[in-house]
């Protein structure tokens, strides 16, 4: 989670912001618009075809439209739809994956929510989850998802990931750090 964490550019913000007032303004619901930006996000990424199709520059925009309707039409909101026309008509769809993450990031901080990445060498139990994301949520006043990922490599303890901060408490690291204060 936090490795994949793309560098956002003012115009992508400009295009999620832009959503996010059509969700205040009620014109769709915060949760239906990422519904279909999720849904976009699986076609797209399951047909490359696709994708450079809407960035060639060769193709004219009405071919691209007819193409986003024969898609989109029976997955997602016409709003959605017209969104999509909108950065092909300005030539930003290469730049849809950062747009809905941009979009995804200000609805996590609209709904004070943190994610959080948890490393652990072995699975965590269930009330060890719960205690871990009652500890975090009372330390970052926000409610938590917890992303769990498994690494053996830290032997024993946990690593948090939060936004760029990471907290490593494994063993490994433990360990490593003996050894530099005896040498």
């Amino acid at each position: 989670m936090a490795d994949n964490k793309v560098q956002i550019s003012t115009s992508e913000k400009i295009y999620a912001d832009s959503l996010i007032q059509a969700g205040k303004d009620g014109a769709m619901k915060f949760d239906e618009i990422l519904a279909d930006l999720n849904t976009i996000k699986e076609i797209t990424s399951q047909s490359k075809d696709l994708v450079e199709v809407m960035e060639n520059p060769a193709i004219d925009d009405n071919s691209k439209y007819e193409i986003i309707d024969s898609v989109f039409s029976n997955h997602i909101n016409n709003k959605i739809i017209n969104f999509l026309k909108v950065l092909i008509n300005k030539k930003r769809f290469k730049e849809l994956d950062n747009v809905i993450q941009a979009y995804s990031d200000e609805l996590d901080k609209i709904n004070n929510i943190k994610r959080v990445e948890v490393i652990s060498a072995v699975e965590l139990t269930k009330q060890q989850m719960q205690r871990l994301t009652e500890k975090l949520q009372n330390k970052l006043e926000r409610n938590v998802i917890i992303s769990s990922t498994l690494n053996k490599d830290i032997i024993g303890g946990l690593v948090i990931k939060i936004d760029d901060d990471v907290i490593d408490n494994s063993l490994k690291n433990k360990l490593e750090n003996l050894s530099k204060n005896i040498i």
